[in-house]
């Protein structure tokens, strides 16, 4: 197995970011635009679905826990189905051209929403936009850790995966902006369609994929016979599928719930209801976030320094305790604001991680694929967790903070997973 053996540590040498040339920051930030408006067109449904619902459903009372969540699940298979399809497919055929596809994928299905006047019309959308944003994760991280060299590698892909947190913040002031006015918050959705002419103008071939495109190894590309046959990547990648399963499983059983939690505190002190949900937008989409975002690029430089499963043990441990103080110790608004940014960051931070960690399992023939495999296939295996997350939260005999405290006991899982894992700090991107 080349490019297995150490050699510069990450942390030696000075600065990480020295020696970066200019192509491998503009391949950077291309990647970071187009998942900031994965993350907005993610997070835009999670912040308008009172108001949509409100609008579509005929008894939204009854319906809207029911279809919320039923949304959710579909969005987790199509970005399964989409990172599965278009991963190997950018193996395949590169990252550029199937990054342009994917891109162009979910920026007009999210336009569309705009037009939707029913339920089931806006659940068609909502898969196709996830078809995109599951492709472009896998092709961006792939590209994000080919181009950077290794002792820059881990924060880079922090700071790739960390963007995210600004395609929350833009989600949750375009929510804040349109107010009950749901459709334009989807019609901005269409914005990212511009990249695709930056990416056109300016992304090459990997030179790594351009090897394997010309080698022995060139029928193996993208190749999921390969990936899950091969006893060398096969564990390894389902492995990686449960750990990710766990991150966004707690992603939105856990970490999304701080918007409901502090709209019920509000509730419960005799805030209105429309204020409720205002400042429960606001300390979610921002103060949360914020918090969330401070997690995600501190995971880049802690793998570095530390190494990737020590890091990623370390926040899930340390998010087993924040959990439940955040859901029973605050008894007013501030208390619970206080305590918000503390809970992103350790609940949110280790997805960082799969954008570092993920790249480095799998050999060049294969990354994308395995990538996407690890990351979306726990999408789908995200599904039950969710649909678990919505039925025991409705559940009139169990309050919400007890429900999410519950949820968060899959943190011990993905300790567990993290156990059996390799270590890749130090570490050469595998290439036969």
């Amino acid at each position: 197995m080349s490019g297995g053996a150490p050699d510069t540590p990450e942390t030696d040498a000075g600065p990480w970011y020295r020696g970066v040339t200019r192509y491998q920051w503009l391949v950077l930030a291309i990647a970071c635009a187009g998942w900031v408006f994965d993350v907005y067109e993610g997070q835009i449904f999670n912040l308008t679905r009172n108001d949509l619902l409100g609008d579509l459903l005929e008894n939204p009372e009854a319906g809207r826990q029911f279809w919320g969540d039923a949304f959710l699940a579909i969005f987790l298979a199509g970005g399964t189905i989409g990172g599965l399809l278009f991963g190997s497919l950018a193996d395949r055929y590169g990252r550029s051209p199937i990054m342009i596809v994917t891109i162009l994928m979910y920026s007009l299905f999210s336009g569309l929403t705009y037009f939707a006047n029913d339920i089931y019309t806006v659940g068609v959308l909502r898969f196709l936009v996830a078809l995109g944003i599951g492709g472009e994760w896998a092709v961006a991280a792939s590209l994000v850790s080919e181009v950077f060299p290794k002792r820059a590698r881990a924060q880079a892909s922090g700071i790739f995966h960390a963007s995210s947190i600004l395609g929350t913040w833009l989600a949750a002031l375009a929510a804040m902006l349109v107010g009950v006015h749901w459709r334009y918050a989807y019609l901005l959705g269409v914005l990212p369609a511009l990249l695709i002419v930056w990416v056109r103008a300016s992304v090459k071939e990997p030179e790594r994929w351009q090897a394997q495109k010309n080698s022995e190894h060139a029928n193996q590309l993208g190749s999921f016979k390969t990936l899950l046959l091969d006893p060398r990547w096969g564990w390894v990648a389902v492995r990686g599928m449960l750990l990710a399963a766990v991150g966004l499983g707690t992603f939105w059983a856990v970490t999304v719930a701080g918007q409901d939690l502090m709209r019920e505190l509000l509730l419960s002190n005799g805030v209105d209801e429309d204020t409720a949900g205002s400042r429960a937008k606001f300390a979610y989409g921002i103060v949360q976030a914020a918090g969330g975002g401070l997690g995600l690029l501190s995971f880049g430089p802690l793998c570095a320094k530390f190494g990737r499963k020590p890091t990623f043990i370390a926040f899930q441990a340390l998010a087993l305790l924040i959990v439940p103080i955040t859901c029973f110790v605050p008894q007013t608004y501030w208390q619970l604001i206080v305590l918000m940014p503390i809970f992103g960051f350790l609940t949110l931070g280790m997805h960082s991680g799969f954008a570092i960690y993920f790249p480095e399992l799998f050999p060049t023939r294969i990354r994308a694929t395995g990538a996407s495999f690890c990351f979306n296939g726990g999408r789908l295996m995200a599904v039950p967790v969710l649909l678990l997350s919505g039925w025991l939260k409705d559940l009139d005999t169990i309050a919400l903070p007890t429900a999410v405290t519950v949820l968060s006991s899959l943190f011990i899982v993905g300790i567990l997973i993290m156990l059996t894992l390799p270590e890749t700090r130090q570490r050469d991107l595998i290439e036969d």
